[in-house]
């Protein structure tokens, strides 16, 4: 009986021990969450998608959003959907691969409301088709946007963020930064990229009070297909990738994504990976890689081959066909219309 003792007390310790790491962990939570009503929020690419959900989620949550866009039609209907929902917001044209307007937009940001809390670098472009389909210029421009834009952005917030003491970086990368996904070359390689651009940001910028998270998707229902562009046999190519991107179990609802981003963006966290099958391929990739290269080979055997419009690059909306057309991609085109992916015209 005696020696059930010292078992006993080394049980309490490590009780209280786990206690202890668990209540300061929490407390490290508590020290690292940002306050989002009334702080300035500048979304990149928000003029539809994931950009526009993420917009109006920290518009619900009492934030002050600027978004900027290229497209300026586009840019005015999202401002009016954010007004309408009470959002106090701002639509400004940028193209964000270029330095100076990167520089422009967050200038005219901190004059009108004198500080930038967040930058969510969501802006970027999508390339679908065999390698024998892309060219330089196709890994050149997925490159600009994807990986550049977001280190402009960054570089031209941080000095605001340094001398407030206080910021956070939401850097929208992708499951495929995580593993490299056949028929999408130019967009892996630029999302795997800004996944290594932002871990490091974030173990240097901390000492300055900015923290980096990581955001890692996998598919997502925002009706972004339509807005991509396809090579090759363009119509298969879309095809896949619309229904893909339209499935439930496959896809994730955007709004659910947006609400699960501005959470881990207010709490400070490191990385999210959003959605069960990007888990579990992000998981199964660090233990076995070798095995999902082999599996996304077989994968790559089923996807179109190279034809049809060859090195040439069609938009989605373009690129219809029987199948995208069905009760297959019914979500997806919900989603568009829900997500201002649709001009009103085609709409």
């Amino acid at each position: 009986m005696n020696n059930m003792a010292p078992a006993r007390r080394g049980l309490t310790w490590l009780g209280l021990a786990a206690a202890g790491v668990l209540g300061a962990r929490a407390l490290a939570r508590r020290a690292r969450r940002m306050e989002l009503a009334g702080a300035v929020v500048v979304v990149t690419g928000g003029s539809r998608g994931l950009g526009l959900a993420l917009a109006r989620e920290f518009g619900r949550l009492g934030a002050r959003v600027a978004v900027c866009a290229r497209d300026p039609n586009e840019l005015l209907r999202a401002r009016d959907d954010l007004i309408r929902r009470g959002v106090d917001a701002v639509t400004i044209p940028c193209d964000v691969t270029r330095p100076a307007e990167v520089e422009a937009l967050m200038g005219a940001v901190v004059e009108r409301w004198g500080r930038i809390d967040v930058l969510v670098n969501n802006a970027g472009v999508i390339d679908v088709g065999p390698l024998d389909t892309m060219t330089l210029d196709d890994f050149d421009r997925a490159m600009a946007t994807n990986f550049w834009a977001a280190l402009h952005g960054t570089l031209a917030v941080l000095p605001v963020m340094r001398d407030q003491g206080l910021g956070r970086i939401v850097n929208i990368a992708s499951i495929g930064g995580k593993l490299s996904l056949p028929h999408l070359l130019p967009y892996s390689a630029s999302k795997f990229a800004l996944v290594g651009l932002s871990e490091g940001l974030r173990a240097e910028l901390g000492g300055d009070g900015v923290l980096v998270t990581t955001v890692c998707p996998g598919l997502m229902r925002t009706g972004s297909p339509r807005n991509a562009t396809f090579k090759g046999r363009h119509r298969a190519e879309y095809a896949w990738f619309s229904v893909a991107d339209s499935l439930p179990g496959v896809s994730m609802a955007v709004d659910r994504a947006a609400q699960q981003i501005v959470r881990a963006c207010r709490d400070g966290v490191a990385e999210v990976v959003l959605s069960a099958p990007a888990k579990l391929a992000a998981t199964v990739h660090g233990l076995a890689p070798g095995l999902v290269a082999q599996g996304l080979g077989l994968v790559n055997r089923l996807l179109p081959g190279p034809g049809g419009v060859g090195t040439r690059g069609v938009p989605g909306h373009q690129s219809q066909s029987a199948v995208t057309r069905s009760w297959l991609t019914a979500l997806g085109d919900e989603a568009a219309r829900r997500h201002n992916q649709i001009p009103p015209r085609q709409a």
